[in-house]
């Protein structure tokens, strides 16, 4: 490991040494599926999309507990093939640094299309009386955009 290590370093010290992409993006494609591929080229296409948070409401949110969060329709409108696994599609992106949820809500409109979906509304109802509803956006990294711009035909 050392090895490896001083050689990094050593290379970091070569004015001549050009590395044209980062070295993790290699890697990063073998380890995302194929729908993972259509959720970050829609994202990348889209922009950031609506998130949200389900809680249960207390008084002055003292109290307040999670219910269900980062509840998103982005794989779905991404057309992905495997709609079951989109909960572990975005666990998998967010790890790898691809992705992250953001406390800076979109168009409040856009809002409106995900608060009547199933997922949520079943959340809702777990979450009881009055629930909370707390909007955030899925938003891809810098990283992540970098990544779309050189590993996928975009536009």
């Amino acid at each position: 490991m050392r090895r490896r290590g001083d050689a990094l370093l050593a290379r970091s010290a070569d004015v001549y040494f050009t590395e044209d992409v980062h070295p993790a993006y290699d890697r990063i494609l073998d380890e995302i599926a194929p729908d993972e591929a259509r959720i970050l080229r829609f994202m990348a296409l889209n922009g950031p999309q609506p998130a949200v948070d389900v809680r249960t409401n207390r008084p002055l949110g003292i109290g307040s507990e999670l219910v269900q969060g980062d509840l998103t329709s982005v794989p779905e409108q991404a057309g992905v093939r495997y709609p079951d696994r989109a909960r572990s599609y975005l666990i998998n992106l967010n790890r790898l640094g691809l992705t992250l949820t953001s406390d800076d809500p979109v168009v409040l409109s856009r809002y409106m299309v995900l608060e009547v979906q199933p997922v949520v509304e079943e959340a809702l109802k777990k979450a009881g009386r009055a629930p909370k509803i707390v909007r955030k956006s899925l938003r891809l990294s810098e990283f992540g955009e970098d990544f779309c711009r050189t590993c996928f035909t975009i536009g």
